[in-house]
């Protein structure tokens, strides 16, 4: 991680600072680094760093990053859980130090749309346009995209609060936000590609902007989040077509030398697409044939078929599908293959029968 160079402070009053500190602590270990002793603590992860001290009153905590970005990232997720394993009491967390509170979040931005094309029956890659993408090329994979309520010519964006969680816009003016992949980026060129799967129903915001859109038309972009893979020899590569950009995103930069397992579900032979590599790729589609996407086992049954490397190489894997698939991927990565955190990443891109927040807000209750 480069040199950090910003940091902010905070003093909260809360009425039991230990408890505090050891459940955040074991929340984040979960994410990162996590030392823990004679009251301090100290969080480190993949955006920044974290040092929390209690004594009886309150916790002193300091948070650092390479840059805007980063350092934001930090304040949001310290205040947020605080803010989570606060029940009765309603701690007050003002950050003092770099990134101050009012402006946009610096990991945010407004983007204009440009144009879009179908690039599968079920794919619809959208063209944005923006400023200062840079940060966006690195850290993480994936973007929140805010969509305007229609109508809505001159949209209002998040605003820093003072506990350094965004303060969103409401009534005519709320927001709706869906998680993407960068497909691909041109920062010097101010562009960004987002595929977005095409859904049927009232409750596909992103699907029916991408389809309804027209030149001009605004959007905005948080991120980048979501993580991202580490270097290796050897990567597993698994998901469904909500995963397909992040996939073709990571064989697009896998060096010569690198082998890739890929197995990927789709509805058809349609649904297929060429995802170029230099890396060495075995690439099998599973196909439903018409069955309802996450009804069925076909990915998992995949993953556990292949067979890992015994040689020695780094491996990495990686999947991204249905909160079904991800359940049992996930299980079998850490207790049939005894895979360590850092060689693995599996998630949950959806759920069957809820919409992108509320499956989102699911899955962080069981989490926790």
């Amino acid at each position: 991680m480069p040199e950090i160079r910003l940091s902010a402070t905070a003093r909260v009053i809360v009425s039991t600072p230990d408890h505090y500190l050891e459940r955040l602590t074991d929340y984040f270990s979960e994410h990162g680094d996590v030392s823990l002793a004679a009251r301090k603590g100290r969080i480190t992860l993949p955006f920044g760093t974290a040092m929390i001290e209690a004594d009886n009153d309150s916790l002193s905590l300091r948070t650092e990053g390479e840059d805007e970005t980063g350092l934001a990232y930090m304040k949001y997720a310290i205040a947020n859980q605080m803010l989570e394993l606060a029940s009765e009491e309603k701690p007050r967390i003002v950050w003092v130090g770099d990134c101050a509170a009012g402006g946009h979040p610096p990991f945010f931005r407004e983007m204009r749309f440009v144009s879009a094309t179908n690039i599968s029956p079920h794919m619809r890659r959208v063209t944005l346009q923006g400023e200062r993408l840079a940060r966006f090329a690195r850290g993480g994979l994936h973007v929140h995209l805010l969509f305007p309520p229609k109508g809505v010519e001159r949209p209002q964006w998040p605003v820093t609060g003072e506990d350094g969680r965004p303060v969103w816009p409401e009534g005519e003016h709320k927001l709706v936000s869906r998680v993407y992949t960068i497909r691909n980026i041109d920062a010097d060129a101010g562009k960004v590609d987002i595929d977005i799967v095409i859904h049927e129903g009232e409750a596909t915001p992103g699907s029916g902007w991408a389809l309804n859109a027209r030149k001009g038309d605004l959007v905005g972009m948080t991120g980048p989040g979501g993580g991202d893979v580490p270097e290796a020899d050897w990567y597993l590569l698994a998901g469904d077509e909500t995963a397909l950009p992040a996939i073709g995103r990571i064989l697009a930069r896998l060096p010569t030398l690198a082998t890739a397992v890929v197995r990927i579900e789709v509805d058809n032979p349609l649904d297929e697409q060429l995802l170029a590599s230099a890396a060495n790729v075995d690439l099998v589609w599973l196909h439903r044939n018409g069955l309802e996407a996450g009804t069925t086992t076909l990915l998992q049954d995949a993953v556990e078929t292949v067979p890992f490397p015994t040689d020695g190489q780094r491996v990495f894997a990686w999947a991204g599908c249905e909160f079904a698939a991800f359940k049992d991927i996930r299980g079998y990565l850490r207790n049939e293959r005894k895979l360590e955190r850092e060689k693995h990443l599996v998630v949950a891109y959806w759920r069957r029968g809820f919409d992108g927040d509320n499956a989102r807000k699911e899955r962080e209750k069981k989490a926790g």
